[in-house]
């Protein structure tokens, strides 16, 4: 007999746009929660139109946001008029949580906020995430990841050493910040909600988020009374132990042998033993690179094949989405025409599927609305009103 999922039964009403809100009511659908998201009557979500596969005539909504709006249910709805907040509070009655991401305030200036929702539902996990929180000198700041990385004191300590803070191609605050503190957040809530009855009121910035999980600088500081310039810190760059190398074909190994027991071997697939005493010389460097440089990633990588010293290849993106350990672990699937990333983490009798691609605007609006108790009638009202939307299936 088959398991309910983990997070059956938990109704999710999600108002977030473009990354880390929808990532994060994307794990908890895709761990079995209703998610309904719900989108204003003009714009929606922002993502629809970013990237790839832009909206067109057969109203396919963008890659972007296809592969971060599967397993949701699409509702749209007008916050901006009294008809359309009282709807949003007789959904959140009888949801669990509520997921927004507008900038602090917003959600109480429309009367949809924590102090409104919980008056009607004291059981509800209500999630705000911003850059900055709810509080301080920057909450009404606009900002992106790179801004929030700034902020942090990350974007200053990642780069090679003497060069300008690397960008990275990997929201790190969006999505670890914003998205799985968030998950984090709401699940906390949940479970507390389920034991005492009363919800919590969950802010999240990404900032702190960030700033929260920056422990190596923050063990530097307290070592050192400072911090590393940047890429001269022990893991980015410091440690001939840790590194990366440039090889003849322009490509990189990765060499992260901190263990003694790794850098012996190590060595010996280098061919030089007599590095094994130098693992923390830091003039040691340029004659790996050198020697890294003679022969082409390919070449090395076969080199340290089955030889146990966490010495491996740096792969582009599409050998890592073609590599055997991502295929064995089912980490890629073709849903809704296009290759997307299964969940992070796999859980017993919980396989997993994607249900339903991502909604169209509105897809299911009498639906949601239906299972909330409101007659075809009413409903049919509320749409020739332009309360809500009535938005159908996209075309494949």
């Amino acid at each position: 007999m088959s398991r309910p999922a983990p997070l059956a039964g938990i109704r999710v009403l999600d108002l977030t746009r473009l990354l880390p809100g929808p990532v994060a009511t994307l794990h908890l659908a895709d761990l079995g929660a209703e998610v309904i998201k719900i989108e204003d009557p003009g714009e929606g979500d922002y993502a629809r139109t970013l990237g790839t596969g832009q909206g067109g005539e057969n109203g396919q909504s963008s890659a972007y946001f296809r592969m971060i709006n599967r397993n949701k249910l699409g509702l749209v709805l007008d916050l901006k008029r009294p008809e359309g907040v009282a709807v949003f509070l007789d959904l959140a009655e009888q949801a669990d949580v509520v997921v927004e991401s507008f900038r602090p305030g917003v959600v109480d200036k429309l009367g949809i906020g924590y102090a409104a929702v919980a008056a009607r539902n004291p059981r509800i996990a209500y999630c705000a995430i911003s850059g900055y929180g709810q509080s301080g000198p920057y909450r009404d700041l606009a900002g992106h990841d790179i801004n929030y990385l700034g902020y942090a004191g990350v974007l200053d300590q990642i780069g090679s050493a003497g060069g300008p803070p690397a960008i990275p191609n990997f929201q790190i605050a969006d999505l670890l910040g914003g998205a799985l503190t968030g998950v984090m957040g709401i699940l906390a809530a949940v479970v507390d909600a389920q034991r005492s009855g009363q919800g919590r009121y969950i802010d999240v910035a990404m900032t702190d988020s960030v700033l929260a999980h920056s422990y190596f600088a923050m063990l530097r500081l307290h070592d050192a009374g400072q911090s590393a310039p940047r890429g001269a810190d022990l893991l980015s760059g410091g440690l001939p132990c840790y590194a990366t190398y440039r090889c003849a074909d322009g490509k990189y190994m990765a060499v992260g042998a901190l263990e003694g027991k790794f850098w012996q071997r190590c060595c010996a697939v280098l061919g030089r033993p007599q590095w094994v005493a130098r693992q923390w010389d830091g003039g040691l460097r340029d004659e790996m690179a050198e020697l890294f440089a003679s022969r082409e990633r390919d070449e090395w990588a076969a080199s340290f094949a089955g030889v146990d010293c966490c010495v491996t290849p740096v792969l582009s993106p599409e050998e890592a989405l073609a590599n055997e350990q991502v295929a064995a672990r089912a980490m890629v699937v073709e849903a809704d025409g296009l290759r997307q990333f299964a969940p992070p983490l796999q859980i017993s009798d919980h396989p997993f599927a994607v249900h339903r691609p991502a909604p169209g605007a509105g897809q299911h609006t009498v639906e949601v609305l239906g299972a909330a108790g409101y007659s075809a009638e009413r409903i049919a009202a509320l749409v020739a009103a332009g309360i809500l939307g009535q938005g159908v299936t996209p075309a494949a």
